[in-house]
């Protein structure tokens, strides 16, 4: 185990500001999205392509059928921030309570119930992999992946010390057409949208 020095950790705190605000001195000047994790500032350049924004609403929809009416799936601003780990992520779909909605700033990201990704065509990296790094860090109980390029995903779950840091230690792989469990809920996979080829 290390421990950083006051000294160190002044230093990735002033860090992590700068970074911080450059990403939102940048919001809706520049294009893409922008957000902050273990390794830096990533950028996604594309703009969402219609398969990915229909299976984000179809998973949404579908989860919220099947949960209670205090927990949502919410798309959207604001981002979960982890200011201590010096990571800023915003999911495509956060499950969380809607009392823990309330108030002001990021989400603590300890408040989700989970978060779900649906892969980007450009950079599947930081979902498969930045992202299964970055939650467990954040305290993120449940991470679930879709991935319309291959119609498969993945849920990720049972957060456990490792010596590279806090990782889930339980993987379930599904492919498109299995009802998929996340967190406390079962959801239909069918009819997901892949990207063409």
């Amino acid at each position: 185990m290390t421990i950083a020095s006051d000294h160190t950790q002044h230093g990735a705190s002033l860090l992590y500001r700068a970074m911080r605000d450059f990403v939102e001195s940048t919001d809706d000047n520049l294009p893409g999205k922008f957000e902050i994790t273990k390794e830096g500032i990533v950028l996604d350049m594309m703009s969402p392509t219609r398969p990915h924004e229909l299976t984000v609403l179809r998973v949404r929809k579908r989860l919220e059928k099947a949960m209670p009416d205090e927990i949502v799936a919410h798309t959207g601003e604001p981002d979960v921030e982890d200011e201590p780990e010096g990571i800023m992520r915003r999911p495509d779909v956060m499950v969380i309570a809607e009392a823990d909605m309330e108030g002001e700033g990021s989400f603590d990201p300890r408040s989700l119930v989970a978060a779900i990704e649906v892969v980007s065509r450009s950079n599947p990296d930081n979902d498969w992999v930045s992202k299964v790094r970055d939650y467990p860090l954040m305290g993120i109980p449940v991470y679930a992946i879709f991935d319309p390029r291959t119609g498969t995903g993945a849920v990720l779950s049972d957060i456990h010390p490792t010596p590279d840091g806090p990782r889930y230690a339980t993987r379930k792989d599904f492919v498109y057409g299995e009802d998929v469990t996340v967190a406390d809920w079962t959801v239909s996979t069918e009819d997901l949208p892949r990207y063409p080829d």
